[in-house]
């Protein structure tokens, strides 16, 4: 595998690398889930009401783990049935995952240390997730691939926020332990927020670089 080869994997694997963490997380409480675990006080709404949060954990891991290789560009070049494949199981999982996240903040009992701010937070992002995922279906279908990617892209960052939200959180905690009401909601939102700036980043860097192929392109096709 030559040096560029190996360059495209390394965005899908720092994307996985982030979703670890809450994959894992996610499969644990699936497990305490099924196993009939021992009910904790912060945890009793999950079990009163396992179907959203089974739904979220499945449809999240499956749009984080899977949404990564939509980032290796020789793959979507030589695989193009592949990519399109993917994105029609990962449509409806953003979706899904999007909106029993929505519908937890809503309908779930909220568990201390929260807040009426995060609250706000998670339906902003949330319902930011479900507009951006729907925006890219609707642009893909009028063949517009650059704003589909944009929309995408956009989507992805916040249905990855979970992973960089243990990279903001993890700081705090050894500080100051727990982080509870306001600068619990402040430091997920800096999670949602540091993931948008660097998807806008790759979408400009994108832009700037179409100008260029396509000029190489019209120069190759008239120079044959």
């Amino acid at each position: 595998m030559t040096s560029s080869a190996r360059r495209e994997w390394y965005p899908p694997a720092l994307l996985i690398s982030l979703s670890v963490v809450p994959v894992l997380a996610g499969a644990l409480r699936l497990t305490e889930l099924a196993d009939g675990a021992p009910i904790e006080p912060e945890d009793a709404r999950f079990f009163a009401a396992p179907g959203p949060v089974a739904v979220h954990i499945v449809t999240a891991s499956l749009y984080c783990l899977v949404g990564a290789f939509q980032f290796a560009p020789g793959l979507r070049r030589r695989r193009p049935g592949w990519h399109r494949a993917a994105g029609l199981l990962l449509i409806p999982c953003g979706l899904a995952a999007a909106l029993s996240g929505l519908w937890m903040t809503v309908f779930y009992p909220q568990p201390p240390g929260d807040g009426a701010l995060l609250s706000g937070f998670r339906l902003v992002f949330g319902a930011a997730m479900v507009g951006s995922i729907a925006l890219g279906f609707a642009t893909v279908r009028r063949r517009d691939i650059a704003r589909h990617r944009a929309w995408m892209i956009r989507g992805y960052a916040i249905g990855l926020g979970a992973g960089t939200q243990v990279l903001t959180f993890a700081p705090w905690t050894l500080a100051f332990g727990e982080a509870r009401g306001l600068s619990r909601a402040l430091l997920m939102l800096a999670g949602w927020l540091i993931n948008l700036a660097v998807a806008e980043h790759v979408i400009r860097r994108r832009k700037k670089r179409t100008p260029r192929t396509t000029h190489r392109a019209t120069v190759a096709r008239a120079t044959a």
